[in-house]
C-alpha cells in the first residue's frame, strides 16, 4: 500500500521503545526479563471463579455503555473509603477497557486541535502519543533525578502557555516508582487552579504504595471538580489480561468520555466486570499479600543495585526501579543492548520514557526473588566488567 494512504500524524508516531527489547529477548534463550510491566502473580482464584460463575449464569450480553451499575457503585464506594473521593456512580464513573483506554477517552474528550497538554516525564510511553492522536500538543516537563524524579510546581508553571489545557500526572510513577506526597500534590494543585487546568491523574499503581498510603490529587481541596482519576484492576489485582479499568471525574467530562466510548468500544467485557466486582468486594487480602512481596523485592533490588555501583533511589510505589547507569559511560540504549547480549538480562532504556530518563534504565521487580537474585548477579558481573 502506498504511504500516501496513511495519516501523517500516525505515520510519524514512533513505535514503543519497550516492545523493541521484548521482541529481542523473545528470540534468545536463558533471558531474565526485568522489562515486563505486569505482575508475576496469577489473578486471585476467587476473581477467576466469579467470572466463571457469571458465564454459567448467562451474563454474556452487553452491559450498559458506562459499565455495570453495580460495579460503578462498588468503584464509587471503594474510592470513597480508600481515597476519600466522592463520585456519583450513575454519571461520574466509567468502566473502560483498561486504564489505557480511559486515558485515551479523557484526552479526546477535552482536547481541541492545538491544545497543549503538560506531560510529566519520565512517564508511561503512551501519554504523549495519545495527546498527539487526540489533536493536542504534548509539552514534556522533566522531573529531575536529584529530586527523586518529583516534579516541582515551578516547573509546571514555567511550561504553561495560553494554549495549555491539561496536565497528565502519574503517582506512584511508572517508570520511577516515585510517589508524590499530599503536600507536594497540594503545591502543584495551586498552579493548576491558578491557570484553570484539568488534571488527568493516572493512579493505576495507587494500591502498590509501600511506605505511606498514596494520595490522589483529587483529594486536595478544590481539585475533585477539575481532576479525572484513572485507575483499574491490572496492577493491584494482577488482572492485566482482563483489560478492565475505570475513570471517575466531573460529570460533563465523564459524559463526553462515555459518548466516545459508546461509539468506539460499546462496553468493557462483561465477564471481566463481574470478576472486578469480586476483586473489590473480597480482594483486599490478595492485594496485601502481593504488596508485601513487592516491598521485599524492592528492598532487595535497590540494595543490590547500589552495591554494584548503580545509584538508585528507593521508590515509594509501583514495581519498578530506575537506577542510573551513567557511571558506565554508555547511553541507556547501549547499556540495555549490551546487557541483553552479554548477560541475557532484559531491561528498558530510560530514554523511552522521555528525555529526562536518559542515563537510567527501568527494571521491573515483578518477578520471583530467585530470578531477581540471578539477574542482579548477572548485572553486577556486567557492571564490574564495563566500569573498570
Amino acid at each position: 500500500m502506498s504511504p500516501s494512504y496513511l495519516a501523517k500524524h500516525v505515520e510519524e508516531l514512533k513505535p514503543s521503545g519497550i516492545r523493541k527489547f521484548f521482541d529481542l529477548a523473545s528470540k534468545m534463550e536463558n533471558v531474565i526479563s526485568l522489562g515486563v510491566g505486569e505482575p508475576d502473580f496469577v489473578t486471585p482464584w476467587n476473581v477467576i471463579e466469579a467470572s466463571y460463575h457469571s458465564l454459567e449464569q448467562g451474563y454474556t450480553a452487553y452491559t450498559a455503555n458506562a459499565g455495570l451499575l453495580e460495579l460503578r457503585e462498588e468503584i464509587s464506594e471503594y474510592l470513597s473509603e480508600t481515597f476519600s473521593l466522592t463520585f456519583n456512580p450513575e454519571n461520574q464513573v466509567l468502566v473502560t477497557v483498561g486504564a489505557s483506554q480511559a486515558i485515551d477517552l479523557a484526552l479526546r474528550a477535552i482536547i481541541e486541535q492545538g491544545d497543549e497538554v503538560i506531560v510529566v516525564e519520565p512517564c508511561f510511553v503512551s501519554y504523549s502519543p495519545a495527546v498527539s492522536l487526540a489533536g493536542g500538543v504534548p509539552v514534556p516537563v522533566s522531573a529531575k533525578a536529584e529530586n527523586e524524579f518529583k516534579i516541582l510546581p515551578e516547573q509546571v508553571e514555567a511550561a504553561i502557555t495560553s494554549r495549555t489545557k491539561a496536565i497528565v500526572l502519574c503517582s506512584p510513577n511508572n517508570p520511577t516508582g516515585t510517589v508524590l506526597s499530599k503536600e507536594e500534590l497540594a503545591a502543584i494543585s495551586e498552579v493548576v487552579k491558578k491557570h484553570d487546568l484539568i488534571v488527568l491523574s493516572d493512579e493505576i499503581y495507587a494500591e502498590l504504595s509501600y511506605d505511606e498510603m498514596a494520595t490522589s490529587i483529587a483529594a486536595v481541596e478544590g481539585m475533585i471538580e477539575r481532576t479525572v482519576v484513572i485507575s483499574g484492576f491490572s496492577k493491584s489485582f494482577a488482572m492485566t489480561g482482563w483489560r478492565l479499568g475505570y475513570a471517575a471525574g466531573p460529570k460533563e467530562i465523564m459524559e463526553a468520555m462515555t459518548k466516545i466510548h459508546q461509539y468506539t468500544m460499546m462496553c468493557a467485557p462483561t465477564m471481566a466486570q463481574h470478576g472486578a466486582l469480586e476483586a473489590l468486594r473480597n480482594g483486599n487480602d490478595s492485594v496485601r499479600d502481593m504488596k508485601t512481596s513487592y516491598k521485599q523485592r524492592r528492598n532487595f533490588v535497590v540494595k543490590a543495585l547500589n552495591e554494584m555501583g548503580l545509584s538508585c533511589h528507593l521508590p515509594g510505589g509501583a514495581f519498578y526501579v530506575f537506577p542510573s547507569i551513567k557511571e558506565t559511560g554508555y547511553s541507556s540504549e547501549e547499556f540495555a543492548q549490551k546487557l541483553l547480549e552479554e548477560e541475557r538480562v532484559a531491561v528498558v532504556p530510560g530514554h523511552v520514557f522521555g528525555d529526562s530518563g536518559e542515563g537510567n534504565i527501568r527494571c521491573s521487580y515483578a518477578t520471583s526473588i530467585k530470578q531477581l537474585d540471578e539477574a542482579m548477579k548477572r548485572m553486577n558481573r556486567f557492571v564490574q566488567k564495563h566500569c573498570k
